[in-house]
């Protein structure tokens, strides 16, 4: 953190985040609709509650998307208030919003802290609809999908650890398993000043990358403006993701504009200290926590780690293959011929049919000699796709490696005797024909000559040859 500071020192900045992130849950907020928005024709899950129809009532607050709100905050190192919270209208007019007010909380955690960032609050909230500006056309499939918003202090000092921490932060809650992974399902407001000014909002930023680039462009055009003379307004301003600027949206609203309220069709909402140490209790293991323990307890260094640690699952395997292989060894492999694989085909451990057995039983066949770590690459691939066993897959690519040295002795021969000049040029000093037999030795087992087996065996055999 200290070295980002630095390249900003003398502008004395502040930044802070407002993320929304969407909780997953089955149905929505207040009402037993699906909260699935994406696959469904537009205004397809939509009942009274949810567009707020004349007389309708919200049912209780989902107990599920309260529950993975918990997760975060205690997560988070944040502490419950210990106290009942209501839930409250927050007036606004926009298309998306047919009731003309949200449903948001009260506070219901704070005072934790995430990469020496403090978390002021935690609450829930129901998502909008969506509105799209340019067609005038509004879809409420999304109206009451259950939101958590995560307050921080304005602690971070520079645009490239507001872009760290956002990634560990969103790396954390995948490990929680609380929040939706659509596009779209993670939004942050974000508040920044320089030099002492006021405190410019920008609102809506769909990525980890649009918030480090908003903030670029922010500390260029208010720099700007201050050495021109001229003073910050307080306003809220929108991030075009196209030209990677930001444009003015409004003026700055304050808690009165809200007019918040406690909304009279909910009851406030009590979440007891029982409660808190039964989620405390299945909390996973940190990213953090898991790179340090990867390290020290794997000997694996800082990389291999940070590529295990970046999908959870993909942790999981890792430490389930090095139960009965070699820990680095696995550590390598999963963290760069496997990942690479799945990356080329666009799926995730979760998705595919590899398992932690694939591994540990190929690099087994590896340590014994059966099979060629060229031909290992192979084998992950087909085991990714099919999720046969290794030792069925080495029968049907005949992989099996060739390590007798009776077996390659014949070959050997078979080589020197078809090969009389590089024989020869060998005998006369020539290193070269010592490598153009081999591969002859390559080419003639398809691969299957064990190498270092072969090299020795090739040069024995060669010394003799008068």
């Amino acid at each position: 953190m200290q070295l980002h500071e630095e390249k900003y020192k003398d502008l004395n900045l502040k930044i802070g985040l407002e993320i929304h992130v969407q909780l997953k849950t089955d149905q929505k907020i207040f009402c037993e609709c699906s909260s699935d928005y994406i696959n469904s024709p537009p205004n397809n899950n939509i009942c009274p509650i949810c567009t707020s129809q004349p007389g309708s009532k919200p049912m209780g607050l989902n107990e599920k998307a309260l529950e993975n709100l918990l997760k975060i905050g205690l997560f988070l190192g944040c502490k419950a208030h210990g106290k009942p919270f209501y839930v409250q209208r927050k007036h606004y007019f926009y298309p998306d919003l047919p009731s003309n007010y949200q449903r948001t909380s009260q506070p219901i955690l704070g005072d934790g802290n995430f990469m020496g960032v403090g978390i002021w609050e935690i609450h829930i909230e129901e998502d909008p609809g969506r509105y799209e500006l340019r067609e005038g056309k509004v879809d409420l499939n999304r109206c009451g999908v259950p939101l958590a918003e995560i307050v921080t202090a304005p602690d971070i000092k520079s645009p490239e650890y507001a872009r760290e921490f956002l990634r560990d932060l969103l790396l954390s809650l995948e490990y929680l398993g609380v929040i939706r992974g659509e596009s779209g399902s993670i939004r942050a407001d974000v508040n920044i000043s320089i030099m002492g000014g006021n405190r410019i909002e920008i609102k809506n930023v769909n990525s980890v990358k649009g918030v480090y680039k908003a903030l670029k462009y922010e500390i260029v055009r208010q720099k700007a403006i201050l050495q021109r003379g001229g003073k910050i307004s307080m306003e809220t301003r929108h991030f075009d993701e196209a030209s990677m600027i930001t444009k003015t949206l409004r003026k700055k609203e304050t808690v009165a504009d809200y007019r918040y309220i406690p909304d009279p069709d909910l009851v406030p909402i009590y979440v007891t200290p029982d409660k808190i140490s039964e989620i405390q209790s299945v909390l996973p293991e940190s990213p953090h926590n898991k790179k340090k323990r990867f390290i020290e307890e794997y000997s694996l260094g800082e990389e291999i780690a940070d590529a295990l640690i970046s999908d959870l699952y993909l942790a999981d395997l890792f430490e389930e293959a090095a139960k009965n292989s070699n820990p680095l060894e696995a550590g390598k492999w999963c963290a760069t011929e496997l990942k690479r694989r799945l990356n080329e085909k666009n799926l995730s451990v979760s998705t595919s049919k590899i398992t932690a057995k694939h591994i540990s039983d190929m690099l087994g066949f590896i340590e014994r000699g059966e099979l060629s770590v060229k031909n290992a690459k192979w084998i992950i691939e087909d085991a990714v796709d099919t999720g046969e066993s290794i030792p069925t897959l080495m029968d049907k690519k005949n992989f099996y490696q060739i390590s007798s040295e009776d077996a390659l002795i014949k070959i050997i021969d078979k080589i020197i005797e078809d090969n009389p000049k590089a024989v020869s040029d060998f005998m006369s000093g020539n290193q070269n024909a010592l490598h153009f037999l081999f591969g002859k030795v390559v080419n003639e087992t398809e691969g299957r000559a064990e190498p270092s087996k072969t090299i020795k065996l090739l040069k024995d055999k060669l010394c003799t040859v008068s």
